[in-house]
């Protein structure tokens, strides 16, 4: 899925205003002003999409997703003894990752999981859920669709919409 709409649907979702989205990206890691964080909320599908300006990046969405985990539960702080995360390394597939911060962000349990996915008219069970948590080497893990992503956000939107 375009991660322009993505951030779009996000936006749109929390009612997100210009000062709150350049705050999630710096909370993020990633320093942009409000002139250059306004066109990564435009459709790629107006814009031309060679414009590197208007096109949001997976290592982009990852500082916003981040980002956004701060925004909504506030900022933890690191254990000494534990090893910072690289998610950059993990982003293959960005829609599985994309699914795991928002599940973090809004504190979703594996039930709420569900009811987003159902009120998005895609029914999973529990062990399809899981599937799309796994890492990617494990023999159960399953590579999120962009249905799937599709249908989440649209759920998000029905049950979480400001």
């Amino acid at each position: 899925m375009n991660n322009n709409l993505i951030l779009i649907k996000l936006k749109n979702t929390f009612s997100l205003k210009e000062i709150d989205l350049v705050e999630i990206f710096k909370a993020g890691g990633l320093e942009l002003s409000a002139d250059e964080v306004n066109p990564k909320f435009t459709d790629t599908q107006i814009v031309s999409a060679t414009d590197k300006n208007t096109t949001c990046s997976n290592s982009e969405l990852i500082c916003f997703l981040n980002g956004f985990i701060i925004f909504k539960r506030g900022k933890q702080e690191s254990k000494p003894d534990q090893p910072k995360k690289d998610d950059f390394a993990i982003a293959n597939n960005i829609n599985n990752v994309l699914l795991k911060k928002l599940k973090i962000a809004l504190s979703l349990t594996s039930e709420d999981m569900l009811t987003v996915f159902s009120s998005g008219q895609m029914f999973l069970n529990k062990i399809e859920l899981g599937a799309l948590f796994r890492s990617e080497g494990h023999q159960k893990y399953k590579e999120c669709s962009d249905a799937l992503v599709t249908a989440f956000l649209d759920g998000l939107s029905f049950n979480y919409g400001e």
